[in-house]
């Protein structure tokens, strides 16, 4: 009951146009529960989380414009515009998890949020988006934080 509430108020949200919610109206009440439920950090992966080989695993979506998502994106990732990504959610898995990312990570920020409240638990999102992962290592971030923790260990060992 409270992910078709949640659904059917992210669709109120996004259909509204310019219209800002008020209280009594149920979507500020669908979006406090929402927020209530939720846990801290959960919902957000930074790229060192993700080993290389689980990269296969998700179902990555560049929430971008359509001319960024040309220029550069995380390989095996589809474009769906964060603004299009409820009108297109039935394009999304819901058997295996999804990844969103934009440039920073508030744009799919936003794109998650409205995933969520629509009712799909498995939506992820890319801190720091494509910018972080690069500069991360992209597919090789996991590894090389790894390999960064074991050199701090070593080192601290050697001082200690």
């Amino acid at each position: 009951m409270y992910l078709l509430r949640a659904a059917t108020m992210a669709c109120l949200i996004t259909s509204a146009g310019g219209a800002l919610a008020e209280d009594g109206d149920g979507v500020v009440e669908a979006m406090e529960e929402y927020l209530d439920f939720v846990e801290y950090g959960g919902g957000t992966l930074f790229a060192q989380q993700i080993p290389a080989e689980d990269w296969g695993n998700f179902f990555i979506v560049d929430t971008r414009s359509a001319a960024q998502y040309e220029k550069r994106h995380i390989p095996g990732a589809v474009h769906i515009e964060w603004r299009q990504i409820l009108a297109r959610r039935s394009e999304l898995p819901r058997d295996r998890p999804v990844l969103v990312y934009c440039n920073t990570g508030s744009l799919s920020a936003q794109a998650g949020f409205a995933l969520r409240l629509a009712g799909f638990e498995n939506v992820s999102i890319l801190q720091g988006g494509i910018r972080e992962w690069q500069a991360k290592g992209g597919f090789e971030a996991h590894a090389r934080a790894r390999a960064m923790d074991q050199t701090q260990a070593e080192d601290s060992a050697e001082q200690n």
